[in-house]
């Protein structure tokens, strides 16, 4: 699961933190949530059930979003300004 303030935040990948450029290939490595799940924390269904919820929504906003953005985009090409608002729009220094 991702805590609260940063759940809504956009996500990124900082490539110096990737396992597969920091660990040489020999070395052995675990995960945090399977560590923890062998010595008694009981939460691991939780948060993969969770997860999976959160990945869900995460598809829809993405979905709708860039189908806002290719609206918005389709809306910006089929404009027609005319002679004296571009003018106007050069004047103000949007042209």
């Amino acid at each position: 699961g991702i805590p609260h303030p940063y759940d809504r935040k956009k996500r990124v990948v900082i490539p110096a933190a990737l396992k597969v450029l920091r660990l040489r290939p020999e070395r052995r490595f675990c995960r945090l949530g399977d560590l923890s799940s062998e010595f008694g924390w009981k939460h691991k269904d939780l948060i993969r059930r969770l997860e999976d919820q959160r990945k869900v929504k995460s598809a829809a906003f993405h979905k709708k979003k860039t189908a806002a953005s290719r609206a918005r985009a389709e809306a910006v090409k089929a404009v027609r300004v005319s002679a004296e608002d571009q003018k106007v729009l050069q004047s103000a220094g949007f042209a």
